[in-house]
């Protein structure tokens, strides 16, 4: 299995191509998400991953089924936009798979809207709130090579 890609990686501050309509539902790009979910899945700290950080430079990320009551499967969003965000922002902590053991706070919007294509090719629209609107703004970020501490305030260390 693949590790997860550090933030010393420059591909991390690479925006990621869009997928080409006619490779979504591709073996290749289900072969990819397939990937992702399963270095989620061993992640227990985790609750998204976007394919830059697992080394691929494209726009795709998938939601841990863990973040969702009823979830069989993770969620898998190809091709993400932000078509809304409300206008109240919170501040919340946040983390990254690809910044170990940084935390701090992050200033987002509570509510964010997400277009996007599942892995048959259909477009869908999603709204978040909450730590869901986070997870969206956090990996829309990642897609256009933004990590979470470039805007982030009292970054602290924490080992566990």
């Amino acid at each position: 299995m693949k590790l997860i890609v550090q933030k010393e990686n420059p591909i991390l501050r690479t925006m990621a191509a869009a997928l080409p309509l006619e490779d979504i539902s591709s073996a290749k790009t289900k072969r990819l998400v397939a990937a992702m979910s399963e270095m989620l899945a061993a992640a227990p700290d985790g609750v998204a991953l976007a394919a830059p950080q697992i080394g691929q430079s494209l726009r795709i990320f998938v939601v841990s089924k863990r973040l969702f009551r009823d979830g069989e499967d993770d969620a898998i969003f190809i091709n993400p936009e932000i078509i809304k965000r409300s206008r109240k922002r919170v501040l919340l902590d946040e983390g990254c798979l690809s910044v170990r053991h940084i935390y701090g706070k992050a200033k987002r919007a509570e509510k964010a809207t997400v277009r996007a294509y599942d892995l048959e090719g259909n477009q869908f629209t999603w709204n978040g709130s909450g730590l869901l609107a986070q997870v969206f703004q956090h990996e829309i970020d990642h897609l256009n090579g933004i990590l979470f501490t470039d805007h982030a305030t009292d970054l602290h260390e924490q080992k566990k």
